[in-house]
């Protein structure tokens, strides 16, 4: 009886293992359903938080577009900046146009530093021009003067002469001359000329009436000269003649000298 009356219980246990087995595992899928909704939740969570950095994206971004004026700030910050420099530049060309009228030009200044030593400069060099002219008229003038001078002279030296003296006279003569002109007087007198006089007794006197300057330089002039000529053989009347020559001078060492005498 009393191991019949055990079985049961052992039954009884058996039972209350299994009913204990039973709810754990009803536990387990309670606990798995638990954590398997939690998990969808918390896969589900995720998201809002991402609407949530969207939205504040969103309005982040929303009041630029809704505010212009705070996007725009640091640009018309810059261009308020520069604005004043425009604005400054603008003021100090206006001002400039504005103040060009107010200066006023010191004329005294101007007439003292700027008229009055270019007046002087022009003045300077007038006079030194003037007085290049003037002494370049000066030394034509002397030049003119002294070569027809000398051309008369020279002209009255070569054709004049005596028989008794004509050596001597047509010699100093030669001394008033240069060149090949000399060389042909030479040849003439010699040859010609002073035999002739002293054989025949002819004797010579020339004058000049009159003579021009037709150039003259510092180094050499050419003068006309016009002249007559009273010319005496022997015991016969005496034969006058005129004729005029142009006259070619050549200054040699400070002296004017006949270079040639052509009759014209």
């Amino acid at each position: 009886m009393s191991s019949r009356h055990r079985l049961p219980k052992r039954a009884k246990s058996t039972d209350a293992t299994a009913d204990d087995s039973v709810e754990a595992a009803t536990d387990q899928q309670t606990e798995a359903v638990e954590l398997t909704e939690s998990a969808a939740v918390e896969e589900s969570n995720p998201a809002e938080p991402a609407t949530t950095d969207t939205a504040a994206t969103e309005s982040a971004a929303e009041p630029s577009d809704t505010d212009p004026s705070d996007t725009e700030s640091p640009e018309k910050g810059a261009e308020s900046a520069a604005e004043p420099d425009v604005a400054d530049s603008d003021s100090a060309e206006t001002a400039a146009p504005a103040a060009a009228p107010k200066r006023k030009v010191n004329w005294e200044r101007v007439f003292a530093f700027g008229v009055l030593p270019a007046i002087a400069l022009l003045l300077a060099g007038a006079a030194g021009y003037l007085k290049w002219v003037d002494n370049s008229v000066r030394t034509a003038e002397t030049v003119r003067e002294e070569s027809v001078q000398v051309a008369k002279d020279s002209t009255v030296a070569m054709l004049s002469y005596k028989p008794d003296t004509v050596e001597q006279q047509l010699n100093d003569a030669r001394a008033l001359l240069t060149g090949e002109f000399e060389e042909s007087y030479t040849g003439l007198i010699n040859d010609v000329v002073i035999p002739g006089a002293k054989q025949k007794q002819i004797s010579a006197v020339a004058s000049v009436p009159a003579a021009a300057s037709v150039s003259a330089d510092p180094n050499e002039a050419v003068v006309l000269v016009f002249v007559n000529q009273t010319v005496v053989v022997g015991q016969d009347p005496p034969t006058d003649s005129a004729s005029s020559v142009r006259v070619t001078l050549e200054k040699v060492d400070g002296r004017w000298l006949i270079s040639k005498f052509d009759p014209v």
